[in-house]
């Protein structure tokens, strides 16, 4: 963007004068501190009388939006889960409705501090970073408060297999049951379980949290995915709604959780 200014002979002053912006913006713009719309890159181009440039800075744009969407697992968790934790935090405090799919693993809103401590210290492991601290559990723990906030809502589906997939002791793996079934049927929190065997309209390939209308978040082994653009959030939300219907819900919701912790006793 710089250059195609200084190629135009116009110095950040002019530039904001011939778009009607203020020079702190131009300023911005070109230093990388503001992330340019399609709408100034169209601008700018057409004020350097530099039209046949704006494609290229479309695509520049378009690479950069890629890279912030992209968030690499190395690097979120270079210090530590805490700091992750946080980010889940803030997100659920400025979020009215969450809807979630897990397939493997019970959500980290409903996690019992036990359970959610074998899970990273398991993820550490695999990836060679610092032991968890007990912050981080508890950083983990924090959006739980939200469950019962009165102008928020929950809806989550979880795959059959998260009710027995053994990542934890059995005695862990039973207190986390115990509460899975505890939250099935409460206000404000909606918990469907897809059985086995239910015939799907979309299968589940992996996981993903939708916050509002505005961003999902998809977790893959190596880094997370933040989408926020219409068509994808239209797709997740389409895809969250054909698994929805194939969902058992409360009483028969229940009985699928007991039954996998009656798997847990001893004969």
């Amino acid at each position: 963007m710089r250059e195609l200014r200084t190629e135009a002979g116009l110095d950040g002053k002019d530039l904001a004068a011939k778009l009607g912006w203020q020079t702190s913006k131009v300023s911005r713009l070109q230093n990388g501190k503001q992330t340019p719309t399609r709408a100034d890159l169209t601008a700018w181009a057409q004020a350097c009388e530099q039209a046949a440039a704006e494609g290229e800075l479309q695509g520049l744009r378009a690479g950069l939006e890629m890279k912030q969407h992209h968030r690499s697992w190395r690097r979120q968790l270079a210090g530590g889960h805490r700091g992750r934790q946080e980010i889940a935090v803030r997100q659920t405090e400025h979020t009215a409705m969450i809807r979630g799919l897990e397939v493997s693993r019970v959500p980290g809103l409903f996690q019992t501090p036990e359970y959610a401590r074998v899970i990273f210290d398991a993820n550490a492991e695999f990836r060679g970073i610092a032991p968890i601290t007990e912050a981080a559990v508890a950083a983990r723990m924090r959006p739980q408060e939200a469950l019962y906030d009165p102008e928020k809502s929950f809806r989550f589906l979880l795959c059959e297999a998260a009710l027995y997939h053994r990542s934890c002791p059995a005695d862990v793996m039973a207190e986390q049951l115990d509460r899975l079934y505890n939250l099935v049927g409460q206000r404000r929190v909606e918990i469907g379980i897809l059985p086995f065997g239910t015939q799907l309209r979309r299968t589940a390939p992996h996981g993903f949290w939708i916050y509002d209308r505005r961003l999902v978040i998809v977790e893959t082994i190596s880094e997370e995915l933040w989408l926020t653009g219409g068509d994808d959030l239209a797709l997740y939300e389409r895809a969250w709604e054909w698994l929805a219907e194939a969902a058992e819900y409360g009483p028969p919701a229940r009985r699928l959780v007991g039954r996998a912790r009656a798997s847990l006793d001893p004969l």
